[in-house]
């Protein structure tokens, strides 16, 4: 199993558009002209062993210079900040995931993994877009003296992208970090600056399936937010492991996928579907920014698979197994309709998908760690109806 990091990236836009009406045959969805930022997506390319063609938040696999004891030079002025000034989660240790709750120093890194998935989420998503969240010396000095609250760093504006030298600069770096994460760390040291790690905020934590992309295809990724007050300058897939990037509103994605358009992973769909019970950046920054101490927890998909459909399980669903484990078969086959699969069950926390294109996420029950309910439909319809 592959750890990995990820962050969904935001930016704020002032052009809603016009005030044309949108003829839309998904009328559940808000209106893409409701919002006032975007979401980066990356297209995967269509040669990757891992969701080829698939559109994903950036980010990716944990590399062992992100746990690096060099960080703890760059990060001095934090050090004596608990937990690097990220603060604590409120979360009891022994309900914690794994990917969060595992002693790092145990493992040979003085790097607390708080931090450490953030530095990897960072650094990934400079090598597949370009976009660098980082904190300049001038910056670190206004973080310090200006943004303490409950032991934490977390600026209540917006996050500003930090211009630290000119393009072909930060491509020339871009192409070396690609080549060895280690020269991350060398890029950071020389440019002054800092992986802002105080921007990201933990939202949740996704584990792949057994048997879904192969045996040796899983990965748990911690899944962070970050909202932008501009567009990156920068933007720009890589054109090895990202083909294509993406500005849209959570709405249009949503729609695009499933006009079949585009393709999204269930995590992809399902966070999409909360983000948009927000169409306002600043009204979904502070949630997410108050929200991220209570904690989270791990997700891990079981997949039941009919005839007529299949349905992705989730933590809480009174047909999820008991025994969860990461280790465990996570498919379950029937062949009872879903009209039968649903009868009788109150508390409902799965996604159900007639194809790879057309799929509803269905919740009865109250989110854990004060999470955000997806945005779904508000009749539970027949498998002709969805």
């Amino acid at each position: 199993m592959t750890v990995a990091a990820s962050f969904q990236c935001l930016r704020g836009c002032v052009d809603k558009g016009t005030s044309t009406p949108v003829i839309s045959g998904h009328p559940n969805l808000p209106d893409r002209f409701a919002f006032d930022y975007e979401v980066l997506l990356l297209k995967r390319s269509g040669t990757s062993g891992f969701m080829p063609n698939a559109y994903v938040f950036p980010g990716g696999m944990v590399d062992p210079s992100d746990f690096s004891s060099q960080w703890l030079d760059l990060y001095k002025s934090f050090r004596s900040s608990l937990n690097f000034g990220l603060g604590f989660v409120k979360q009891p240790p022994e309900t914690r995931p794994p990917i969060f709750s595992t002693d790092r120093k145990k493992l040979g890194s003085p790097v607390p993994g708080d931090v450490a998935l953030r530095i990897c989420a960072v650094r990934e998503t400079f090598e597949e877009s370009g976009v660098l969240l980082v904190v300049s010396k001038e910056e670190e000095s206004i973080l310090l003296n200006n943004n303490i609250e409950n032991n934490r760093y977390s600026p209540s504006e917006l996050t500003r992208i930090t211009d630290l030298c000119d393009k072909s600069e930060l491509a020339k770096w871009r192409v070396l970090v690609n080549e060895n994460p280690c020269n991350f760390i060398r890029m950071c040291r020389e440019l002054e600056c800092l992986p802002n790690i105080w921007a990201l905020h933990e939202w949740g934590n996704w584990l792949t399936p057994t048997g879904v992309y192969g045996k040796q295809r899983r990965y748990d990724t911690a899944f962070y937010i970050c909202c932008l007050q501009e567009t990156p300058p920068h933007t720009l897939q890589d054109q090895k492991e990202i083909v294509h990037f993406k500005w849209s509103t959570p709405s249009e994605i949503l729609h695009s996928y499933q006009a079949r358009k585009m393709w999204i992973a269930p995590p992809q769909f399902y966070d999409l579907s909360r983000m948009c019970r927000f169409p306002s950046l600043q009204d979904l920054h502070s949630f997410s920014r108050q929200r991220a101490s209570e904690g989270c927890e791990q997700w891990l998909p079981v997949r039941m698979v009919s005839d007529s459909c299949y349905i992705s399980l989730l933590p809480g669903d009174e047909l999820y197994p008991e025994e969860g484990s990461c280790q465990m078969d996570v498919t379950l086959n029937t062949d009872q309709s879903l009209d039968e699969i649903h009868q009788g069950c109150s508390a409902l926390h799965r996604i159900i998908a007639l194809d790879p294109y057309t799929a509803a996420a269905v919740v009865t029950i109250t989110p854990k760690y004060n999470h955000l309910l997806p945005f779904t439909r508000s009749i539970l319809r027949t498998s002709s109806q969805l």
